[in-house]
């Protein structure tokens, strides 16, 4: 229970550094304090846990065509909804929420690499066959 906890906020800290990160780095981000910073990460992970699942389910055939390439417009989707639902979060277009959901995933795996050994959290688990790891 506690290590699940740890790591609840060990992820919540990484989305936020990655969003702040984003910030920075797409024009079309803002955010109006860092109070809503913190906010908007705690409502992109409940949004990636509850609602990204069950569009992913609705969209399954056209992921399959699209080889999951549409997967990176619901992560697109899922930045804008965060949005929606804020006032201090702004985003500015879709393609900015495409693009920002692609590097926000993409630095909060490397972080995770980086930081995850300092924090002592576990490694990602191992694939059945014993050989690898899940992504």
């Amino acid at each position: 229970m506690l290590q699940s906890l740890n790591s609840f906020f060990f992820d919540w800290v990484l989305t936020a550094i990655s969003l702040w990160v984003a910030s920075h780095v797409f024009r079309g981000i803002k955010f109006s304090s860092s109070g809503a910073l913190i906010v908007a990460a705690l409502l992109l992970g409940f949004a990636n846990a509850l609602v990204r699942p069950v569009l992913i389910f609705l969209t399954l055939p056209l992921t399959i065509i699209t080889l999951g390439l549409f997967l990176l417009v619901i992560n697109g989707l899922m930045i804008l909804l965060v949005a929606k639902l804020m006032n201090g979060f702004k985003v500015d277009g879709f393609w900015t929420a495409v693009f920002a959901s692609i590097f926000i995933s993409l630095l909060s795996m490397v972080l995770a690499s980086v930081l995850g050994d300092a924090f002592g959290t576990p490694p990602p688990p191992m694939l059945p066959s014993g050989g690898g790891t899940w992504l």
